[in-house]
């Protein structure tokens, strides 16, 4: 396995997809907040765009501007070459994203994207993960809000517990925000494609190795009222527990048996049954190719709030861990989920990769696995809130 250094690429981090909303957003916050040598470029199909938003951006003479197409294997592998970490916000990722893990997974340069995506990420796990492990790359999929506050959450509440003995994690997750155009998107592709994310699913389990002297897994819960957080707790059908579940399998630090069920909280009975049902409806509308094409028509992937309206938005995520006679309830809290700090999650990953002394991993990684510690940290200083609420 070998690892890049900085004289190996021209570009530290390469954001492909960067005129759309949160990829704008994404370099935004790069340009004001990476240091100073940070050698970075913005990447994408339009290069008049992408040169409008070059410069708009402070320091404009030092962002590269590249062109890529999903539609241009070659482009992207020249893109790929190009840096030590590529970050892609161009999705729905099961349509438009192999061709780019691919060749990052041959350069050797480390890979990060923001799918929510279960299929993508089993299928690129199969094709791609054994060759990255031969070059050293590390892909590194759920960089925002998918899965980044329930990952890290579930592996600092991890920390707050005994050593050594079995561990069960619960996630609750409240929020008050507009989802981007791009999860929307995501979501409706998934509920869409039940068949073959469950095909992925059974391939992937075929290659995966067996955990052998531990056990670690993310069943689905069942619909309650949770006294721990006096709320609802109804099971929420994203990647998130799949992800932490295998942040679980890879680090023993869980210990010999892990178990994680997340939730959405709801406060209120109507409003939770008011919450399964459109979650029904949706999956319902997503198997009927007019319905679903009439859903991508009402918020496309690129749209988003303005400021003012991200400005008022939030979310929480509270964790009850138990396990050796000990239980701890944490949180993990920001501002606007889908778009502000979304965006700041998927810099600063970028950044903790670019920069950071990490554990030597390589294949296809959670955030956890990755970048623990050093990326909990980074995300502390950049205002998301990672704290111990009670312990007892």
């Amino acid at each position: 396995m070998s690892r890049l250094n900085r004289t190996d690429r021209p570009y530290d981090i390469v954001l492909f997809g960067a005129t759309g909303f949160v990829g704008t957003l994404t370099a935004e916050y790069l340009a004001a907040h990476a240091p100073d040598d940070l050698r970075w470029a913005i990447a994408g199909r339009n290069e008049q765009k992408l040169e409008q938003l070059r410069d708009r951006l402070p320091g404009t003479g030092k962002v590269g501007v590249l062109r890529a197409d999903v539609g241009d294997p070659a482009s992207l592998r020249e893109l790929a070459e190009h840096a030590r970490v590529v970050a892609t916000t161009v999705g729905p990722y099961v349509t438009y994203g192999e061709e780019l893990v691919a060749a990052c997974a041959d350069s050797g340069a480390d890979y990060l994207d923001l799918t929510g995506e279960p299929e993508f990420v089993d299928l690129m796990y199969v094709r791609h993960d054994a060759r990255a492990r031969e070059t050293g790359a590390r892909l590194v999929h759920a960089c925002g809000f998918d899965s980044i506050p329930h990952d890290l959450g579930a592996y600092f509440t991890v920390r707050q517990l005994p050593e050594g003995v079995p561990l069960t994690v619960d996630g609750f997750v409240t929020a008050d925000a507009t989802f981007s155009g791009g999860t929307f998107a995501s979501a409706l592709n998934q509920f869409s494609r039940v068949r073959p994310m469950l095909a992925a699913e059974r391939d992937r389990k075929r290659h995966e190795p067996r955990l052998v002297g531990r056990r670690a897994g993310a069943p689905t819960g069942v619909p309650r009222f949770a006294k721990e957080v006096g709320a609802w707790a109804l099971p929420l059908p994203t990647i998130d527990p799949q992800i932490v579940g295998r942040s679980a399998k890879a680090l023993e630090r869980y210990g010999p048996d892990f178990r994680y069920r997340h939730y959405a909280a709801v406060r209120h009975l109507p409003l939770a049954l008011g919450g399964a049902a459109a979650v029904g409806g949706l999956f319902a509308a997503a198997q009927l190719p007019p319905a679903r094409r009439w859903l991508s028509d009402r918020l496309k992937p690129g749209d988003g709030p303005s400021a003012e309206k991200r400005a008022k938005s939030w979310f929480k995520v509270r964790f009850v861990g138990e396990g050796g006679g000990r239980q701890v309830l944490t949180e993990v809290a920001g501002g606007d989920p889908g778009y502000d700090e979304t965006a700041k999650m998927f810099a600063e990953s970028a950044l903790s990769l670019a920069f950071d002394d990490l554990p030597p991993t390589a294949g296809q990684v959670t955030t956890a696995v990755a970048m623990g510690d050093a990326l909990t940290e980074r995300l502390r200083r950049a205002g998301i809130t990672f704290r111990v609420a009670a312990s007892r």
